[in-house]
């Protein structure tokens, strides 16, 4: 049988798998079934073993078979030629256990059911090994596709207990595999855990009691290596975006290992620069304090307050602003915003930093902070804060525009919306948050130059710019028509008509009617 598949003409085989590969995206089943009725999958896997040397093509052929075992009908074909798999998995070919390992996806994607049947076949073959092999050995290519292959794995129970076994396996065993392969392996096996982290609140379950993130913390602790520590830093951010993600790492020492971080004055910029960014991302949860305290939570405030102190007369923009952005983040939450406004010092910091008009970069990722703290991301029952935080926020905010030539806040947001358009988004946002509380309520709708940009239809060009001015709109009217008292008043009731006119047009249909070609008839220039 095998001479008979051995009997093809390579040439018309490398065309055809060249053509078939070439069109982009997933093929028909109808077309995956043609192309294999003239070259049956035995052929195209024998040219694949016998034939490497033929120029172009093992890339064609593997191109060929990632595109076929895509589709279902394909996919149905792979238990019959699991030998060719366990193979691939082994090649001395990176591009072959490439294939190999996305073919072990496609399998686990498309037959995977309540049977069990792909898990099944993986374990009685022994499959995870040979992929883990893959993970820490194998190019980037190989690595990636690896990391893919398990992550389906995870997604069934059957598959969880393969990777998380009730008998630990020492042969299998993460902790053990990261501790005997390579730096690079070590990141990789690092990057296994955090993807597999994601997958659900269940197998993150079993990476924390398996104690892998201890893993990140072992590498986090290394500052000898500032690549490898920035490579884990990168992992945290990904582990810190998962929507469990909080609820687990915050019972670790990671946070406190990223204080220290952040203090360090020694370390790279970069690496404080990313402990904020993280840092932040982990405390920006509504919940947070069910998982961790407070004095956690004003811990990170101040080192990062501090740090920000040091860089003040700086070059260092860049940490800066991730210091600023990283506040921003914590003070978008309730409580949050609350710690951070108590902290007069950080408070202070954010707001300066907002109406400095000189700052540009430092100002544009302020006015964000700024913008989450006082509400702009919660929703409208939220957005006010305790009646001493509130207090102090106004305080500030008068302070601080007292301090400039504007001399009160209505000034500063007027010269924030002259400035150029990301500023004047980041401006929208502040606005809309802000527009929650009666004194700025007041400030802004007695001065008509601020009403007259956020309802000229022609501001903004671009789609976010357009959607940011109408739902900072929405939000002045909300404000406006929730209390009597500004309704009835006689001084406001222009205002509010405008407003009204303006969320009647829309965040873009004034533009599109409005705009139209119109011909410009001029005197011809002469010589």
């Amino acid at each position: 049988m095998e001479e008979e598949y051995s009997f093809v003409d390579t040439s018309k085989l490398l065309q055809a798998a060249s053509d078939f590969s070439f069109d982009p995206g997933t093929r028909s089943e109808a077309a995956v079934k043609e192309f294999l009725a003239s070259f049956p999958l035995p052929v195209i896997i024998n040219a694949l073993q016998t034939k490497g040397d033929v120029p172009g093509l093992e890339d064609a052929l593997i191109d060929c078979l990632e595109k076929i075992f895509k589709t279902k009908y394909g996919a149905s074909l792979i238990p019959h030629f699991m030998p060719f798999i366990l193979v691939g998995l082994q090649a001395h070919s990176q591009r072959v256990r490439t294939l190999s390992c996305k073919t072990i996806s496609s399998l686990l994607k498309n037959l995977e059911d309540t049977s069990g049947l792909a898990t099944s076949l993986i374990k009685e073959n022994g499959v995870y090994p040979l992929l883990l092999d893959c993970l820490v050995d194998g190019d980037e290519q190989a690595a990636v596709a690896a990391t893919d292959a398990i992550r389906d794995l995870a997604c069934s129970q059957q598959g969880i207990e393969i990777i998380f076994p009730a008998t630990p396996n020492e042969a299998t065993d993460i902790t053990n595999l990261a501790a005997r392969c390579s730096s690079l392996g070590r990141v990789r096996v690092l990057a296994l855990i955090v993807k597999l982290f994601s997958t659900s609140n269940a197998v993150a379950s079993l990476v924390y009691n398996s104690n892998l993130l201890g893993l990140l913390e072992a590498e986090v602790r290394n500052v000898n290596d500032t690549l490898a520590t920035l490579s884990v830093l990168e992992l945290l951010y990904e582990l810190a975006e998962v929507q469990h993600g909080m609820e687990y790492v915050l019972r670790t020492n990671i946070l406190q290992l990223l204080i220290s971080i952040i203090r360090n004055s020694a370390a790279e910029s970069m690496l404080r620069s990313r402990a904020m960014m993280i840092s932040g991302r982990l405390l920006s949860k509504e919940n947070v304090l069910m998982f961790i305290d407070e004095s956690s939570i004003t811990a990170v405030i101040s080192a990062i307050d501090e740090r920000l102190s040091v860089l003040d007369n700086s070059q260092d923009v860049d940490e800066c602003e991730c210091g600023l952005e990283a506040m921003g983040q914590i003070g978008s939450s309730t409580q949050g915003a609350v710690l951070l406004i108590s902290n007069t010092s950080a408070a202070r910091r954010v707001v300066n930093a907002a109406f400095d008009l000189h700052g540009r970069g430092k100002q544009l990722a302020a006015l964000h902070s700024l913008g989450n703290i006082v509400g702009g991301t919660r929703p409208e029952n939220n957005k006010l804060l305790n009646v001493d935080s509130e207090e102090s926020l106004k305080r500030l905010i008068y302070e601080t525009a007292s301090n400039t030539p504007k001399l009160i806040p209505s000034g500063l947001v007027l010269s924030i919306l002259k400035l150029e358009s990301e500023f004047r988004i980041a401006g929208y946002r502040l606005i809309s948050g802000l527009a929650a509380r009666a004194w700025f309520l007041v400030e802004i709708c007695s001065r008509q130059e601020i009403i007259k940009i956020l309802t000229d239809s022609f501001t903004e060009t671009t789609k976010i710019g357009m959607e940011a001015r109408y739902n900072c709109i929405e939000a002045i009217y909300k404000a406006l028509s929730s209390s009597s008292k500004f309704l009835n008043d006689p001084a406001l009731s222009g205002t509010a008509e405008k407003l009204v006119e303006a969320i009647r047009k829309g965040p873009y249909l004034a533009k599109g009617r409005q705009r139209e070609a119109q011909p410009e008839v001029a005197t011809a220039d002469r010589f």
